[in-house]
């Protein structure tokens, strides 16, 4: 690997005037010495006090190239190396605010300019997973405590003495919804951790994503219906993808049911899917709210919900979810909305020439 040209100009912390300086001050440093020894024989001084002398000027020399070289130890080592161990003990008591400036410029950085470089780069790399982490447990605390409060004052209503069998019916079937709410939540988390992690390795095959989409709308033909929902779908008798058919399944059932959760009662949802290349793209499409930039900027961040007032319908994961799954499997996701113009999610996937085949 060919390091930078900036960083092979200083090869060594010491500047090369240093060594030039210390060669010609001995040069004086020994004229003067012979010039001395000539003065003390003119005047004729007696050889005790010419030793004397000469050892007095030798020294104070000595004393000199001393005070020198550790002035110059000091402000080349001693000061850049104290001030990122000062910086290395807050980083360890927690403290990533941290920033050590490099001693030179960026025209002249040498090894330890390149390790100060290096160490601000660390700390703030640490300083963003601890905000991540930080922002992880609060909201998973947030979206757990909402369920179990669900769970505890419906059961506690159930266990009190009396109520008609209607009343305990609900009680049941919040209790319910809130234990499936958590599950999915406690699932989406797992699914989504090992795909980070590439725990869960995509294994794409060759098979027919519109023959997928029926099935998944089949899945959610209840729900479509009690919403009175129209569902409108440009599909191709069989359009070929490579890809993972069971993670590509998760990614379907999560678009479409954002698709329902958004869409208003008596709404329309549209599947589309087209060639692009050698790309096949499916666009799921509603009627819904929609969303301005600012959430479409973050709408595939973990937790992230852009509409609150449809929170409990969602953990803020399955997007997430779908984003992470498309990058394992080679496809992108992308979206496209405005308020009040509903929203359109396009899935691009490769394709597996199964296209000309069926047109």
């Amino acid at each position: 690997m060919n390091r930078p040209r900036r960083w092979q100009k200083r090869k060594t912390l010491l500047p090369q005037s240093f060594q030039w300086l210390y060669f010609f001050m001995l040069l004086v440093i020994g004229g003067l010495h012979a010039g001395l020894i000539q003065l003390l024989a003119v005047l004729k001084i007696s050889s005790i006090v010419q030793t004397h002398l000469v050892l007095a000027y030798w020294m104070l020399v000595a004393l000199l190239l001393s005070i020198y070289a550790k002035q110059s130890v000091r402000k080349t080592y001693d000061e850049p190396i104290r001030r990122l161990a000062d910086a290395s003990q807050k980083v360890a008591a927690g403290d990533f605010s941290v920033y050590v400036p490099t001693t030179h410029t960026a025209d002249k950085y040498d090894y330890l300019d390149r390790m100060i470089l290096d160490f601000n780069k660390m700390v703030e790399e640490l300083g963003s997973i601890e905000t991540l982490k930080t922002d992880f447990f609060t909201n998973v605390s947030h979206e757990m405590k909402t369920p179990l409060a669900v769970i505890s004052s419906n059961a506690q209503l159930l266990a009190q003495q009396g109520g008609d069998e209607a009343r305990r019916t609900e009680y049941t079937e919040n209790i319910l919804l809130a234990s499936r709410r958590l599950n999915n939540l406690i699932t989406n988390m797992l699914k989504l951790n090992k795909l980070e992690k590439q725990a869960i390795s995509p294994m794409p095959e060759r098979y027919d994503v519109c023959g997928q989409l029926a099935e998944c709308v089949f899945q959610c033909e209840e729900i479509l219906e009690e919403r009175r929902l129209e569902l409108e779908t440009e599909l191709d008798d069989r359009a070929f993808v490579l890809a993972d058919r069971e993670l590509m399944e998760l990614v379907w059932t999560n678009l479409i049911a954002n698709a329902v959760k958004f869409t208003p009662v008596g709404g329309t949802i549209t599947l589309t899917q087209r060639y692009a290349g050698d790309m096949v793209e499916v666009t799921v499409a509603d009627t819904g709210c929609g969303m301005d930039e600012e959430t479409q900027k973050h709408i595939f961040d973990k937790f992230y919900q852009g509409d609150t007032s449809h929170a409990s319908a969602g953990n803020g994961l399955g997007l997430a979810l779908v984003r992470r799954i498309l990058e394992l499997s080679g496809g992108a996701v992308s979206v496209e909305s405005s308020p009040g113009r509903g929203a359109a999610f396009t899935v691009s996937l490769p394709g597996a020439e199964g296209k000309m085949e069926y047109e």
